[in-house]
């Protein structure tokens, strides 16, 4: 049996298959090295009656994650996996190889995440080239749910939404200036509270503050992160993944042709095809 797992920092995809067939799949709060130390891990793991029933059953664990990019962090999750998963091999790396592979396979590409955060790299059909991108919620993330969540809010406390949309948000969350303040200020965790938001945001996804939004989240990404990726591999195609990039692909496809780009695939939850490749290797 395989355990796949292709996770961002507010949930994680599991899928648990024998011989190409699911037998189980569900979703875990997410773990991403950056926010997610080893105690938490071994706590999520152990509280969860699928993964308890089917532990000493799985050989092989293939987790893909955001924050997971350097040995260190890595070292969090294999480590933690590796005590709870006493008779596996578990393969950590990195989300951007997760969706290059669900995306081009082993065939070049530019790849790009748009979901709780984002980020983009050339993947040469073997491996994913180091980039400067991916600088987190604060530095980077543009287009990302994080990255909504902030504008959304920022348009919010300085008194630029839309009065209408401000009834509908403040129905749906009832918060203030201090509760919002303190969330992103003093509470854990911070990109998690930020990047809830873009469900919300999806909901009243017609609405036009929020596609103004959502255009400018995108424009921002796509001259951030694919514009110089596809200047140094022009003929590479440009495929996106991620829950933000699906829930408002048609914006996505907008801003990619305003900024002469073409969009080859979109992908929402690229565990399904991971888990199709890791079957066919096992």
């Amino acid at each position: 049996m395989i355990a796949v797992v292709y996770s961002g920092s507010r949930f994680a995809d599991w899928k648990l298959a024998e011989r190409g067939k699911i037998v189980s799949e569900f979703k875990t709060q997410g773990i991403n090295p950056f926010f997610s130390d080893k105690n938490s891990i071994n706590q999520l793991l152990n509280k969860n009656v699928q993964l308890i029933n089917n532990a000493e059953k799985i050989n092989w664990v293939y987790f893909f994650g955001a924050g997971a990019s350097s040995p260190e962090r890595q070292k969090i999750i294999s480590e933690s996996f590796g005590s709870f998963f006493r008779y596996s091999r578990v393969v950590v790396d990195h989300d951007l190889k997760a969706a290059a592979l669900a995306a081009c396979g082993d065939e070049r590409c530019v790849l790009g995440i748009l979901g709780s955060g984002s980020n983009a790299a050339y993947f040469d059909g073997k491996k994913v080239h180091s980039n400067n991108f991916g600088l987190g919620y604060i530095l980077g993330d543009e287009g990302s749910a994080n990255w909504l969540g902030i504008n959304l809010l920022k348009a919010f406390l300085n008194e630029k939404i839309p009065s209408d949309f401000e009834k509908l948000f403040l129905k749906k969350y009832d918060l203030d200036r201090t509760q919002i303040l303190d969330k992103v200020y003093r509470q854990p965790q911070p990109a998690l509270f930020l990047s809830y938001f873009s469900d919300f945001l999806m909901d009243h996804r017609n609405d036009t503050f929020v596609k103004q939004l959502v255009l400018c989240g995108f424009d921002a990404y796509f001259k951030t992160y694919i514009i110089p990726l596809k200047k140094q591999y022009p003929g590479a195609p440009v495929h996106i993944v991620g829950t933000v990039a699906s829930g408002f692909e048609d914006y996505l496809r907008e801003s990619a042709t305003n900024n002469g780009l073409k969009i080859n695939s979109v992908i929402k939850e690229p565990i399904y095809n991971l888990l199709k490749y890791y079957s066919n290797k096992n």
